[in-house]
């Protein structure tokens, strides 16, 4: 047995945990999780945790519905917030085939492929999230809709207030589980907050990720408010992106930095970045995966909504950041798209996979974005080949499902569960009768 089980084994008798959850994500990128009792860890370990698949949205099909959940021992972290009278501990999962194959339609598999391939070229991805969440009185709402726990803005000291409170106790709580934290503040939004997670590989960074989103959820919880991820979900206001970091490393030499180079951005990270660019709109639906995904991308308030790139310009979709000028460890680019209700295991797949093709097909990097793309018209952007991403989830899968680039990367069942689920959230949208048209149309049609 590993030193890594032996450990988590170890620990469990020592810290007498009571229960250990087992936890891995659907296609949607929901959260899953199976509670087992102390014994039955080890032979979780060597021979899995049985359940049925075909009842995981996307996991796999009726007649091959039999999957077994494996715990990675290299994930255990006892969970702070269970009370010390029953300490609970937690292990994320890869699935699998009864006969051991992993799963095609695992996310967390999906992922593992895509590094598998980076690998193979001699790199390691690494990403650094900067996560946007929105802290509401109530999951309720009314006529005027949600409403946010202040009125504060970007950066804004609001003394005595519940977003510092409710950030300290997350950043905390977040520390004790492993995973490090590098800033939290005040967004621009009423209610708005921010806090970024120090880089990390690919995989342990999705893991990282659907532990944040817990961690926010139950601190919410405890402190009487509720936290939400939705994309947009106040008018007029900011809505709530996730920008990521991304840096290719062979070995520990960062393969994005030349000293000599343009904004230190050597030839592979201006290939990536081309990749980046040429798939964005093909890779759109899984980046931004709902209906309201496209109310933030279009709904101003700095979110990218045409494909371009630039040095320090944040109203392009892909950033070039020099914060350490000849740091070479710190090179890196920013993608600006995704929000923060991607399932991060698909999200980093289809972006690795992008910026992977640009270095293998020596993709010429376009002009960069100089000036404020927002305010440039429809036909100065068209004159310098800013394409329109996606202007809504139906446009999203229709680009993508002419990808070979995403097929292949996700993989034939998880592309065609994605295709056909949100094409039934696209018809179940058309089917409302929204409160803008009753207000607008009900008394004057």
């Amino acid at each position: 047995m590993s030193k890594q089980r032996d450990f988590v084994l170890r620990t469990i008798e020592e810290r007498g945990v009571r229960f250990v959850r087992l936890w891995f994500t659907d296609v949607a990128g929901t959260l899953k999780s199976v509670a087992l009792a102390p014994a039955e860890v080890e032979g979780a370990f060597s021979e899995g945790i049985g359940f049925d698949g075909s009842a995981i949205e996307g996991l796999t099909r009726a007649y091959e519905s039999d999957l077994l959940a494996v715990p990675d021992p290299a994930t255990f972290q006892i969970l702070p917030w269970r009370s010390a009278s029953e300490p609970t501990a937690r292990m994320f999962c890869d699935i699998r085939t009864p006969n051991g194959e992993p799963a095609v339609a695992d996310p967390r598999n999906v992922l593992k492929r895509t590094l598998a391939r980076a690998a193979e070229q001699g790199f390691t991805f690494y990403t650094h999230p900067e996560i946007e969440f929105y802290l509401l009185k109530s999951q309720e709402f009314g006529a005027e809709g949600p409403v946010p726990v202040d009125r504060a803005g970007y950066f804004d000291n609001v003394p005595g207030g519940t977003a510092h409170n409710f950030r300290r106790e997350s950043v905390n709580m977040l520390e004790e589980l492993g995973i490090s934290v590098e800033f939290s503040h005040h967004e621009a939004g009423p209610g708005q907050n921010e806090i970024d997670l120090r880089y990390a590989d690919a995989l342990t960074m999705a893991d990282n990720i659907m532990t944040f989103r817990t961690v926010v959820k139950e601190v919410a919880i405890s402190q009487g408010v509720h936290a939400t991820f939705m994309p947009k979900p106040l008018v007029g206001h900011p809505g709530s992106g996730m920008h990521t970091h991304l840096s290719l490393f062979e070995g520990d030499v960062n393969a994005f930095y030349d000293p000599g180079a343009r904004y230190q951005l050597s030839q592979t990270g201006r290939r990536f970045v081309a990749g980046l660019l040429r798939h964005a709109p093909e890779i759109t639906a899984v980046t931004n995966q709902y209906i309201n995904s496209y109310k933030r991308l279009w709904g101003g308030d700095e979110a990218p909504s045409f494909v371009s790139w630039g040095h320090n310009n944040r109203s392009a979709l892909v950033r070039v950041p020099m914060y350490k000028p000849g740091k070479g460890g710190a090179a890196r680019v920013e993608y600006r798209a995704i929000d923060s209700a991607a399932n991060p295991y698909l999200a980093f797949s289809v972006l690795l996979a992008a910026g992977l093709k640009g270095i293998e097909e020596e993709y010429e990097l376009p002009p960069e974005a100089e000036n404020n793309v927002w305010e440039l018209s429809d036909g100065e952007r068209r004159a310098m080949g800013f394409d329109a991403l996606p202007t809504g989830l139906d446009h999203a899968l229709a680009v993508m499902e002419r990808s070979e680039l995403v097929a292949e990367t996700l993989g034939e069942q998880v592309f065609a569960y994605l295709l056909r689920d949100k094409r039934q959230e696209v018809a179940a949208y058309r089917n409302q009768v929204t409160p803008f048209e009753l207000s607008s149309m009900l008394g004057t049609v």
